[in-house]
């Protein structure tokens, strides 16, 4: 018996990252399984985005752990076509159990040099794509009584942070909406919860646009560098300078599972200790 048996998640940002990491993880433990994520690269994003390719990775994953797996291209800054990947789930599998909002994307520059194109790309991404994201699937939730809501923040939603205004503000903001979500949704049997991940093993780290953010002091920064950089700031307290994407998957799972059926409005920080940096 897996903790999610007969379960249907829906999962943002599922191509790759931690995305791909809560697919697997909750396929492995009886969920069929619905990712979305976009089809190509914007323009102001200086790393390289989700592909086609990474859908079809994804879904073959999930099959090897025995489930099914629908995949849908799907901007989350557009609530049309989020209405429309939760009618396509609802019509495969009859319901959506569980939503992993998660898709993200960062565009890292001073606040007095970023663009509006930046800022709202980011915004639009990690904040609207989550409010898009609840509002699709919220209301055949509430239909039938039940449901398990995950939002991923970060630890840099919870502390300013030079070059990442745009970033720290839509996590930070996403803490907000899932708190008043929480507290709107629960009610109808609905939690709603916040995942805030520490610096993660994924895309959208192990770049070389953000490795020489970490380390400018150095011509070629490598994956290393940047991990003994973590562990030198005393960002991480525990000895790992990035997590593997299926640590937080693991919490994920709990979130979503009827374990924490009474764990709502609140933040569950995997991150190496980041959390003794904030209040």
């Amino acid at each position: 018996m897996g903790m999610l048996d007969n379960k249907v998640a829906l999962i943002t940002g599922g191509g790759r990252g931690m995305g791909r990491a809560h697919a697997v993880a909750m396929a492995a433990e009886g969920a069929n399984i619905v990712i979305c994520d976009i089809d190509g690269q914007d323009d102001v994003i200086p790393y390289p985005m989700n592909s086609p390719e990474d859908l079809s990775e994804t879904v073959a994953l999930v099959e090897k752990q025995d489930r099914r797996c629908l995949a849908k291209i799907a901007d989350v800054r557009d609530l049309s076509a989020m209405e429309a990947v939760v009618d396509a789930a609802v019509s495969e599998f009859g319901s959506v159990d569980v939503l992993v909002a998660n898709a993200g994307v960062f565009a890292a520059s001073p606040i007095v040099d970023q663009t509006a194109q930046e800022w709202a790309t980011v915004v639009d991404t990690v904040l609207g794509g989550v409010f898009n994201s609840i509002k699709a699937v919220a209301p055949q939730m509430i239909a039938r009584g039940s449901g398990r809501i995950i939002a991923t923040s970060s630890g840099l939603g919870r502390h300013g942070t030079p070059n990442m205004g745009s970033y720290t503000a839509a996590k930070w903001g996403v803490i907000g909406l899932a708190k008043s979500a929480a507290k709107e949704l629960g009610p109808h049997g609905i939690t709603v919860n916040v995942l805030n991940p520490g610096l993660v093993d994924t895309g959208i780290i192990r770049n070389d646009h953000l490795r020489k953010l970490w380390c400018p002091e150095l011509e070629n920064p490598t994956d290393a560098d940047v991990d003994a950089k973590v562990l030198s700031l005393g960002l991480h307290h525990m000895p790992i300078g990035t997590l593997p994407p299926e640590e937080v998957a693991k919490a994920a799972v709990f979130l979503a599972s009827d374990q924490a059926r009474y764990v709502s409005g609140g933040t569950l920080d995997v991150g190496a200790g980041y959390a003794a940096n904030h209040t």
